[in-house]
């Protein structure tokens, strides 16, 4: 028999043997499109050894068939992929926080638009400095979570163009990163971020960002206007919607079940090396459509895992 995992109605089967395609690096980050083919941004095992990170480094693509075969590798280089999204007409979205850009996508990994300078970071309170995440609204507009090296949200247009910024707050979490002194205070005040780590827009148009170390995600308008924020959610690092809109955050070494209003309805995932445990940190996510949720792993390498929902 099966093991489950999950919580309450939200009960999963881990894939035993997906990806069937050994996933050489960090798979920071999953998203799928419409055939079930799978996106996965991976940081590549660094010169000699080790894990890859978030600071400046090399990376890929990697496309995975439905059944987790390999599909292919894009030919673009990036440096350290976030994040990666995809919209419905399957144009994929790369937040990279070593090159400072998104990147948009065909599905055969063409480069269509780019925002940011790659390698230069923006000034201050302007795009980018190690991005954290990118999404479309429903009316088309790209929203940016500009988080490592600043607290700050950023809207554009379809076309690129930048509407607005909003945020701020003092740069702690890079400079602990990095083991610098730290020179600033964390932000715990609406409306500005301790690192957003991801973001969401819903079919309502209401911006979802995830303020991790602020253990929290904070909501708004399409024009950067406050509006409530939902406390107590451990360190969330990506969220998921499944089709009934209900969402599974990872982060804080698990998966929390939350509905939009900020109602936690459960929380599963347990440390190890077995099938359907978690071996490193629960970072990147994504629910395809049949329900059937992935999870992407930081801190190791051949983190990624899929889950059937049943």
């Amino acid at each position: 028999m099966r093991r489950r995992f999950g919580a309450d109605r939200f009960q999963f089967e881990v894939v035993e043997g997906w990806p069937k395609q050994e996933i050489k690096g960090v798979a920071a980050a999953v998203a799928c499109d419409s055939r079930g083919r799978a996106y996965v941004g991976v940081r590549n095992i660094p010169p000699g050894g080790g894990v890859g990170g978030i600071l400046p480094g090399e990376g890929r693509v990697v496309v995975l068939n439905p059944d987790g075969s390999l599909h292919g590798d894009w030919d673009f280089k990036f440096s350290s992929p976030h994040a990666v999204w995809v919209n419905d007409q399957d144009e994929v979205f790369v937040a990279d926080t070593g090159l400072h850009t998104i990147t948009r996508h065909a599905p055969s990994g063409e480069v269509l638009r780019m925002l940011g300078t790659p390698g230069e970071p923006g000034p201050p309170g302007a795009p980018f400095n190690m991005p954290t995440g990118a999404v479309q609204a429903p009316n088309g507009d790209i929203f940016v979570s500009d988080g490592y090296g600043q607290n700050w949200m950023h809207r554009f247009s379809a076309d690129g163009e930048l509407i607005l910024s909003w945020g701020g707050g003092d740069p702690v979490f890079i400079q602990k990163f990095r083991g610098e002194p730290v020179t600033g205070t964390v932000a715990t005040e609406p409306g500005k971020f301790n690192l957003p780590h991801d973001v969401y827009v819903s079919p309502d148009r209401i911006v979802y960002v995830m303020d991790r170390e602020n253990l929290r995600w904070q909501t708004f308008d399409l024009d950067g206007k406050y509006i409530t924020q939902v406390n107590g959610v451990n360190r969330p690092c990506d969220v998921a919607v499944d089709s009934a809109g209900i969402f599974h955050i990872v982060g804080g070494g698990g998966v929390e079940i939350w509905t939009p209003a900020g109602e936690k309805l459960g929380a599963w995932g347990e440390k190890g090396l077995e099938p359907g445990q978690f071996k490193f940190g629960p970072h990147g996510c994504w629910i395809d459509a049949e329900d059937s949720l992935y999870v992407g792993e930081v801190g190791g390498n051949e983190g990624i895992q899929k889950f059937r929902r049943v």
